[in-house]
Formats: structure tokens, sequence, C-alpha cells
């Protein structure tokens, strides 16, 4: 394989991995929004990965209104995924 190729297929799979992260983190903000049920199996296991994912920003916010507590961690983690994952993913492939 050339490096170009190799190049293109790890800023691929790194921007994948960074995209699936985010989704994970917004299936948990609409799934919290719309009250799913915490004792589902699904549900618990999506709010724990959600959880894992955004320790670092979940309760960086202090707003009064739970909903917009949640929106703020859990969606600022998620934008920090996809545009730091994407920027790692575009270096890897203009220097592989």
């Amino acid at each position: 394989m050339s490096p170009d190729r190799s190049g293109r297929g790890v800023g691929s799979l790194v921007a994948g991995v960074a995209d699936v992260l985010a989704l994970v983190l917004v299936l948990w903000i609409v799934l919290d929004l719309l009250d799913a049920d915490r004792a589902n199996d699904f549900v618990r296991f999506v709010h724990e990965v959600a959880d894992w994912l955004a320790g670092w920003s979940r309760d960086l916010f202090s707003f009064d209104e739970r909903w917009a507590r949640v929106v703020a961690g859990y969606g600022l983690a998620a934008v920090v995924y996809l545009v730091v994952g994407h920027a790692v993913a575009n270096l890897g492939r203009r220097r592989l």
C-alpha cells in the first residue's frame, strides 16, 4: 500500500472513531431530553459510555435547568471530539 493510501486509511479511521464518540454523546442527549427509561439496558449502556466520554465536561456548567446542563456538558464533549478527531485525521492524511 502506498503511503498516500495508508495515510487516508488512518485518517479515515481516526475521523470515524471521533464520529462514533460524538454520536454516542448526542444519542445520550436525545435520550435524556426524551426522558428515556434509565432502567432500560440500552439506555443505561449509552448513559454509562457518555458519562465516561464526557467525564471532563459534564459538570462544567451550572445552569439552573437540568436539560441545559446536559446539552451543554455532553454537547461540548461531542463538539471537542469531532473537532479534535477530524483535525488529527487531517494532519495524519497530510503527513503520511
